[in-house]
């Protein structure tokens, strides 16, 4: 009994039969002929689709044919944040600085500094140089082309500093008698006189007669004042004349309409009487025009010479209650209405 047990438990269909041996451990591969499907949602061991060897991973379905890529495994997160962080690190480098030889020359070309801060053009400053009346950091310029930090550097013409980044802007009330500069070789009084900071150099926009009294701008804003003096621009000045009467009613049309002078016609914006006493007019005439005497010379013209005169307006600056001889600094928003004016 006992021997035909252990031959009923042995006598299974193919027991002892090698062929059938292989193919029952078929089902069952050794460790090193597992697959393990990664990403692809099969489980571990058990290749996912019909028809696939597992030992091999041919396909034995009726397209047969070629084998069968195993795909890659799945590379951690961690790695994945490693390779992001070093790409990152790669792109985001300062950028390589080049030996001056490669790479622009540093700083700005002397005259063009001397130009922007209004002390002429750049020829006019290459002459400066020439003359050794400029000096950068305590030392004469001698040569051209010299490159300057404007932001660093100090930088003089005949010992005044030229305002390079921070600009000054003053508004005088010009008396009778001063002459419309700086500085005046005859020894007259002039605009610098009433300039207490000496320290920048500072120049006049536009000029007044020396007979003519009134607002006039100072400023060491090179582009600015040009701007204001250029006939391009069409920066309207206002005037109180006074003359003697009696005036026809058409005194205004004939300067709207132009009189004619020896350089040519002259035409005024705007033109009132403001004031009148017996045989006295004060009258207020506007023009954009900056040519010498154009005021006086017009309304002579026209049959009316000018007793005097007193410009009140400079665009939209206004001279207001401002004593003669009275220096004042314009505001912020005084400053920006000039820019806008014309277009800075």
């Amino acid at each position: 009994m006992r021997s035909s047990g252990r031959n009923s438990n042995r006598n299974y269909r193919g027991a002892g039969n090698s062929r059938d041996d292989r193919q029952r451990r078929a089902g069952r591969p050794r460790p090193e002929e597992r697959r393990y499907d990664v990403g692809t949602g099969g489980k571990p061991g058990k290749p996912k689709g019909p028809g696939n060897n597992p030992k091999t991973g041919a396909k034995t379905g009726a397209k047969g044919g070629g084998r069968k890529q195993r795909s890659a495994p799945a590379r951690p997160r961690e790695y994945e944040a490693q390779l992001e962080e070093r790409n990152r690190a790669r792109h985001s480098k300062p950028p390589v600085k080049l030996p001056k030889t490669f790479g622009e020359p540093e700083g700005e070309r002397l005259q063009k500094v001397l130009a922007r801060a209004g002390m002429g053009s750049r020829r006019a400053c290459e002459e400066l140089v020439d003359q050794r009346r400029v000096e950068v950091n305590g030392r004469i310029v001698t040569e051209q082309g010299l490159r300057v930090d404007p932001e660093k550097d100090e930088i003089k013409v005949d010992g005044l500093t030229i305002a390079t980044q921070s600009y000054l802007f003053f508004a005088l009330n010009k008396p009778v008698g001063v002459v419309s500069s700086m500085e005046d070789p005859e020894g007259r009084p002039c605009l610098g006189d009433y300039v207490q900071n000496r320290e920048t150099r500072l120049f006049h926009v536009g000029r007044l007669d020396t007979e003519t009294e009134g607002l006039i701008l100072l400023t060491n804003h090179g582009e600015l004042a040009h701007r204001l003096t250029h006939p391009r621009y069409g920066v309207r000045k206002t005037y109180l004349a006074a003359i003697q009467g009696p005036i026809p009613r058409d005194l205004g049309k004939r300067l709207k309409e132009g009189v004619k002078l020896e350089d040519g016609y002259a035409r005024a914006d705007h033109f009132k009487v403001v004031e009148n006493t017996g045989k006295n007019y004060l009258v207020e005439v506007s023009l954009h025009e900056g040519r010498k005497h154009i005021v006086r010379r017009m309304l002579a013209e026209a049959g009316f010479p000018v007793d005097k005169l007193v410009r009140t307006r400079f665009g939209p600056i206004a001279l207001g209650d401002q004593k003669s001889g009275w220096l004042r600094r314009l505001t912020n928003t005084e400053v920006g209405m000039l820019m806008k004016e014309v277009g800075l």
